[in-house]
Order: C-alpha cells, then structure tokens, then sequence
C-alpha cells in the first residue's frame, strides 16, 4: 500500500496516522551524509535562489519521484501585494512548483484558508497567477474537504484537516517570514494553520504546543522559508512599506525546527524564544541547536 491509499484508508476509519517506531510515512529520503541540514542561500533573483537552495540539499528529485502527486502549501493569508511581505513570494511559490514538475510529478497542487477574501488574497499576493503560469493546480478550498483527523497530540486529540493535503503524495511547505501578534513569528510551524477547519481562532490559547502538534501530523517532505522579504512590524499583514525589510534569502532544509530555529535569528530572536521551537525540540521533532546543525550558506 502506498503512502496515499494508507491515509486514505486511515481517514475513512477514523484511525489514527501513525506508523511503527522509526518509520516516517511523510518523509522518505535516502542517506547523503554530506549534504548540510540547512541550505541559506542569498541573492537577487527569488527564483534562482530557490532552485540553489534546493539543489545544496541534493535537489528536487530527492524530495519528489515520478508520478507524485505534490502540494505546495504557501502562505496566501492575505490581501497585500508581494512588496508587503504579508504572504509567500509568488516567485518562490512557481519556482517551487516548476522544479517539482521538473522532478517528474505528476501534478503539483497549491492552495490555503486565507484570512482576507480568498479570491481578493489569491490574486494580489501574485500566487495565484505564477504558481498557475508554472503548471500548478491552484484552487480555493472546499469547505466540503475538511474532515476530522485523529492528530493524537500532546494537546490536538483531534482537528478537521484538508484531505487533499492528507491525500497528497508529497507535501512542501512554503511560508514567508513574519512577526505575529500572537505566535510572536510566522514560520513554517504557523503556516499549517491553513490547512485547519473549524474554529482556528481556538489555538491561539495554546498556540505553541498546538502547532508542534500540527507539525508532527503533518511533516512534510520540505521546507522552503521565504525571506526575500519579511514583515518585521504590525504582522501578520503588516500594510506599510516601513514594516517591510529586504534579505534576499531563502532557507531549506527537512527538519521543520531546524528551519524555523534559523528563521527566528532572521529577528535578531534566539530560537529558544520561540515557544513551539522550543517545544518541538524538547519533544524531539526537531533540532533548534543551530550550532550543531550544518548549515551551507550560498550568494548568487
């Protein structure tokens, strides 16, 4: 059974997603000792920095086989054009899907739950455009979609989530880089909150814990975390210029703490001031300790 008939089959009985000890069903890659746990890669182009990043990880074929069928989860939460930050770059979002296809999927999905009316969020954010122009699937979601999935977490026992995310052979995760009012930044973590029905707003109690839970459920093949530009004031939408700064840079690796643990020092942030990044790393979903990970930084 692959990995899709077995969610399926787990979603339709109400079962529980887990596997044996040590088998990850979201994250398949094989060896590669010295390939670096975090690819920073800088420069002036978003989409030739995202391939790079890629490619320091051993590229896209690493993460993504023939016939897959792949989704790309971007933050499209907003309705702000790209110069504000409130949302993943377009550019990032279609090189990613290009590369996918590139890797031989066989179709590449992009959607989330924005905040702001979704077809207004869809098309001033640029996604919609690009990530279609590059071959993707792009879609609003279906209400109808959402259905309870046993998330078994320390926390979330249960949570309707977007089957198609559930469903997919592969899941990339793309968020943009920002402050936020409540979880302190939006990183990767935070960016599964758009692939939750129901009452959202509910979390934010216990943002932290139950974001590791997501997470865990969710793991995803990668993570590409946008700083080309990030939102370093009034987040998650920001709104002025003034709250926007410029890097330049991505960030991928496979190791969802990892990544978000680097995103934090992006805020002049200790990763261990980051709640869920400290969780995660004390329940073991990740590492946080940056300097012990190895890290290829690259200008282009």
């Amino acid at each position: 059974m692959n990995r899709r008939d077995f969610l399926k089959n787990a979603v339709r009985s109400g079962a529980a997603l887990t596997l044996p000890l040590g088998i990850e069903p979201f994250l398949s890659i094989a060896g590669g000792a010295d390939r670096p746990d975090l690819a920073v890669v800088r420069g002036a182009s978003p989409a030739r920095v995202t391939s790079a990043a890629v490619n320091e990880l051993g590229g896209m074929r690493r993460f993504v086989s023939r016939g897959d069928i792949v989704v790309v989860k971007p933050n499209i939460g907003w309705d702000r054009t790209p110069e504000y930050a409130a949302n993943t770059n377009p550019e990032v979002v279609a090189e990613i899907v290009r590369l996918c296809y590139g890797a031989g999927a066989k179709q590449v999905k992009v959607f989330d739950h924005p905040v702001s009316d979704a077809r207004r969020t869809y098309k001033q954010s640029g996604i919609a455009v690009a990530a279609a122009a590059a071959g993707a699937q792009v879609s609003f979601i279906d209400e109808r979609k959402f259905k309870d999935m046993a998330i078994k977490g320390q926390l979330l026992k249960t949570w309707p989530i977007y089957t198609e995310i559930i469903e997919a052979d592969k899941v990339i995760n793309i968020p943009i880089a920002k402050v936020h009012g409540i979880a302190t930044l939006t990183l990767g973590m935070k960016n599964w909150m758009g692939i939750m029905g129901g009452s959202r707003g509910r979390i934010h109690q216990r943002i932290d814990e139950s974001l590791v839970d997501l997470a865990r459920f969710l793991k995803p093949s990668l993570v590409i975390l946008d700083a080309v530009r990030i939102l370093v004031d009034n987040g998650p939408q920001g709104g002025s210029l003034s709250d926007v700064r410029r890097l330049d840079t991505v960030i991928a690796g496979t190791d969802q703490v990892a990544v978000d643990a680097f995103g934090t020092t992006l805020f002049g942030m200790k990763p261990d001031t980051l709640g869920c990044v400290r969780i995660g790393h004390s329940t073991g979903l990740g590492n946080m300790n940056i300097s012990r990970l190895r890290i290829k930084r690259l200008t282009i």
